[in-house]
């Protein structure tokens, strides 16, 4: 039994990540801000699933916290004793980075501590705890890192597309080095989503059509066969392939006009 580590754990996708990964007998380290939430998605969890599940409250715009967090990346021994405190001293097989959020204001005149706030959980806590994976699970020979990136990577819609503009590039490139290591790095690049994100954003997407919007189920399970597979680039559903496709052979010209409207 694998124990794997969801940053952003208490909602949208990195619950059902969580849900998924424990109804498949995965043990779990999650992280968010929230301890109460997390506390009670825990306890559902290992009434539900029978796993252990460790609770690990962090805010990943820290520095502290997010070393925290990469203190319980770094531990490479396997706790010996099958109790629920064990699930706290066993080595991380799967770290799934998938914190972030959209600062809904404009870069020119807006709150710029409120960017960078951003910046450290979608940019700094990815590289610091993809570090701290990485190097134990390079060192035990197994392992995979999962960080959660964007179509949006692929457009020019202000701070949160070069934030995961930057996760997806940093994937490939650790990927590239990971090769022969046994151990994998996989980008997700999930389109229109239904989460809480859009509405915690205060982001109204109301008048797009449903055939947008992907199913948080879904895109978890596409991004987990994909992690399985080796994939490195995942991008659930055909219509976001295809979209991504087009918005890396169009003229950035074109892509920016189209952000613009």
């Amino acid at each position: 039994m694998a124990t794997a580590l969801i940053t952003g754990a208490s909602a949208g996708l990195g619950l059902e990540f969580a849900w998924q990964l424990a109804t498949a007998r995965h043990d779990l380290v999650l992280v968010a801000r929230d301890e109460a939430r997390l506390e009670r998605v825990a306890q559902q969890i290992r009434a539900a699933a029978g796993v252990r599940v460790q609770v690990l409250p962090a805010d990943l715009s820290v520095p502290d916290d997010v070393a925290r967090v990469a203190e319980r990346l770094a531990i490479r021994g396997a706790a010996e004793e099958d109790t629920p405190g064990a699930a706290g001293r066993r080595p991380v097989g799967l770290l799934v980075n998938n914190a972030g959020y959209a600062v809904h204001q404009r870069f020119v005149g807006g709150d710029v501590d409120a960017e960078v706030k951003a910046l450290d959980v979608m940019v700094r806590a990815v590289l610091v705890l993809s570090h701290a994976a990485a190097d134990q699970m390079a060192e035990r020979g197994r392992g995979a890192i999962l960080n959660v990136a964007s179509v949006a990577a692929l457009t020019a819609s202000g701070t949160y597309s070069a934030a995961k503009a930057w996760v997806r590039t940093f994937t490939e490139g650790l990927a590239v080095e990971l090769r022969g290591t046994g151990v994998t790095a996989t980008a997700l690049c999930p389109g229109l989503t239904h989460t809480e994100f859009h509405e915690r954003a205060g982001i109204d997407y109301t008048q797009l059509p449903d055939v947008a919007w992907l199913n948080a189920d879904r895109v978890v399970a596409a991004a987990l066969a994909d992690v399985r597979r080796g994939v490195v680039i995942s991008t659930p559903s055909l219509r976001y392939r295809v979209a991504s496709g087009l918005l890396k052979v169009a003229p950035r010209a074109a892509v920016r006009a189209f952000e613009g409207r």
